[in-house]
């Protein structure tokens, strides 16, 4: 890490900035910078001439490496060509600290800046230098010398002086800037209405219209030090942290093992899941055979991978050459002749373990002896089938279910093969439901029991979505359909029959023809092209089930603020996840934050947080924690919430470190925070 200049024989002092691998800004680095600019500019050397200052970056431009070249007043910045520039501080809770805020809109103009820093996407140099963030684009071999030159040409007036902190030839009129930001805000008020870093951003540039730059960089600098310490920041860094942390698992990444090249891949199932996978694998360079059991299943397998890759390119997800390729690089298959060279077989047919495990017999009879055997299962018992793998095209996460038998060697493999397909590989243990649906079961059972004492199934939807939520329990069940609910209803509680309610409500449903978004109805009305609406409909069935299930006291409907809603339904799920971790099924606290954040949409602003303030760090396995015992949830929640008796989640020991102690959750609307307190 180091600043160093040298001054050559043209005169011009050239600054390097060394901070590998990615050259992040520290504080010891904008210091050093700081310093070496005085002394080009006042030292012994510099004559008494202005000089200008131009900023030329190599590689990506992000974050602080742009922000910074922004600075000066004589700001031309040279970039190879193909460089990602990006402002995206708002994914972090924060919004620019260095005046990025009002020297960007002048730059690039109002509408383009706000979408830079709002969305954090960056864009490529080319269009940089249309927009005028940037003045050339040269071959990295040139681009220290034509960088001097420029300095030199500006100096002697060949080139002119940019001023962007005073510029308002891209603003526009005060009446246009005003129509621009009242927009923007609209729309962050409806697509991220608990994010406070991206209103206090349009704030910041607001300022600087009206005010002047100076001015809106002194207000940048006030709502920068309020957010950086804000808790909507500490959880998104969290979650950045905590995602990096996944790839750092005990006994398998380190003790020296390479990860073996995955070349190809045959993927049993060419259904919603399987061509998912397929989809995943091909549009990374990896050859996929997909088995089917008859031409018909083959040929929609097929076609769904189709419409995937050109749903990618639509979205301009996948560029065209690439779709071709990618459709090149899958084969369809009715038997097994081809799976005698596959480096890995995925199965992805329906849950039902005889047939897994007849598949299983199967295939290791054919496969090569290097082969890695995984299935796609999303609740059954790994000893009973084989590994766990479960990606498909469209989500992040890629949770990876070792066994006891599984080596270390295996699981390296996985999480190499899952980061060319650009997941996130989280390593967790075998159990029914494995780290994220085990973790999330409570969420619909705690629902189910609001639904059935009474509560409102549409308020409760509408509340967990404000939490920051996709979608309610409810709708997320119409959107995964009633059969996956029945059938993973069955297999939680058989192994968890002390705690799940089996709510008839469903059986109703199905009874009355609704299956979910799949038929255009269950508790909501689907119609293509519109949003779900509530089905007034569906409260007699409601009310059917209510009578069946026999929990309201005294017949009568329970009375619940909105925040013991939120409470009971997401304070059971942190319950669960003090189990998951205390049996060591998560290799540390973060990986269930970074699964629950990429594999159930939980927002990354409200993290679950450490489990005490002083307790072990979220980096630390949860084995460094096991020997004390705490409580997460009091009775006193449930009992004071309409009254719950007999129907409380049990209270559960959960990993702490230190004395004997309980925790209390606290703050729904910011973290959800654990605390110690005396027993």
């Amino acid at each position: 890490m180091e600043v160093k200049m040298e001054v050559g024989y043209d005169g011009v002092a050239v600054i390097t900035i060394s901070n590998p691998p990615v050259n992040a800004f520290a504080i010891s680095i904008i210091a050093g910078l700081r310093e070496k600019i005085g002394e080009a500019k006042f030292g012994k050397f510099s004559g008494d001439a202005r000089k200008p200052i131009v900023v030329t970056i190599e590689g990506l431009a992000l974050r602080a490496r742009l922000e910074v070249s922004m600075v000066r007043d004589a700001m031309h910045v040279c970039s190879s060509e193909g460089q990602q520039l990006g402002l995206s501080c708002v994914v972090s809770g924060i919004i620019l600290a260095t005046g990025g805020t009002q020297r960007l809109p002048r730059l690039v103009g109002l509408p383009k800046a706000i979408d830079m820093m709002l969305t954090s996407k960056p864009i490529l140099s080319e269009e940089a230098k249309k927009l005028g963030l940037i003045d050339a684009i040269v071959p990295p071999q040139e681009l220290l010398k034509v960088s001097r030159q420029w300095a030199l040409d500006i100096a002697e007036k060949r080139k002119p002086w940019v001023r962007s902190l005073h510029s308002i030839n891209k603003i526009g009129s005060l009446s246009e800037a005003y129509e621009i930001i009242k927009v923007a805000r609209q729309q962050a008020k409806r697509t991220t209405p608990n994010m406070p870093q991206h209103l206090a951003c349009l704030d910041v540039i607001e300022e600087g219209i009206l005010r002047g730059g100076y001015a809106g960089v002194l207000k940048e600098g006030k709502v920068f030090n309020k957010l950086v310490v804000s808790d909507t920041s500490k959880g998104l860094c969290h979650v950045f942290f905590s995602e990096r942390a996944t790839s750092k698992v005990p006994n398998v990444t380190d003790i020296g093992l390479k990860p073996r090249a995955v070349k190809k891949v045959a993927v049993i199932g060419g259904g919603l899941m399987g061509s998912g996978i397929a989809t995943a694998l091909i549009i990374s360079n990896i050859f996929v055979v997909l088995k089917e059991v008859n031409s018909e299943y083959l040929l929609n397998g097929i076609k769904t991978v189709e419409a995937n890759i050109r749903g990618m390119v639509a979205r301009k997800k996948l560029a065209q050459s690439r779709a071709e390729k990618a459709l090149t690089m899958i084969k369809g298959v009715l038997d097994y002749s081809e799976f005698k060279d596959v480096d890995m077989v995925i199965e992805a047919v329906i849950e039902n373990v005889h047939l897994k495990q007849t598949i299983f017999s199967e295939i290791e009879k054919v496969c090569p002896p290097h082969c890695i055997l995984a299935t796609n299962t999303s609740t059954i018992d790994l000893n009973l089938v084989g590994e766990k793998l479960s990606p498909a095209h469209v989500m992040p996460l890629l949770e990876i279910v070792r066994t006891e038998k599984t080596s270390a060697q295996v699981i390296l493999d996985l999480m190499t093969v899952g980061k060319i397909i650009k997941k996130v590989p989280v390593v967790v243990g075998n159990c029914t439901g494995f780290a994220v649906n085990r973790t999330f079961f409570p969420y619909k059972q705690s629902a189910h029991i609001l639904l059935h004492l009474g509560v409102d199934l549409f308020r409760i939807d509408r509340l967990i979505s404000s939490f920051g939520l996709p979608m309610g329990p409810f709708q997320l069940e119409d959107l995964t359909g009633y059969g996956v609910a029945v059938a993973v209803g069955k297999e939680f509680s058989t192994a968890f029959p002390d705690r799940t309610f089996n709510s008839p409500v469903v059986d109703l449903l199905i009874k009355n023809g609704r299956n979910g978004k799949n038929k255009g109805k269950g508790y909501y009305i689907y119609e293509k092209g519109c949003k779900p609406k509530p089905d007034p409909s569906v409260l007699p069935i409601i009310e059917e089930s209510r009578k069946l299930a026999n929990l309201m006291p005294h017949g009568k409907p329970i009375s619940v603020s909105d925040q013991e809603i939120v409470e009971m339904v997401l304070f059971a799920v942190v319950n669960e996840a003090c189990r998951v971790l205390e049996e060591g099924i998560a290799v540390r606290a973060s990986d269930l934050d970074t699964a629950s954040v990429l594999g159930m949409s939980f927002p990354s602003y409200r993290f679950l947080e450490e489990r005490a303030m002083n307790g072990v760090p979220l980096s630390a396995p949860v084995s460094a924690a096991m020997s004390s015992r705490a409580r997460l949830l009091t009775p006193q929640l449930y009992e004071s919430a309409g009254g719950l008796p007999r129907l409380k989640l049990p209270l559960h020991s959960c990993s702490l470190a230190g004395s004997t102690s309980a925790m209390k959750v606290s703050n729904w609307g910011g973290h959800l925070h654990f605390r110690e307190v005396e027993e």
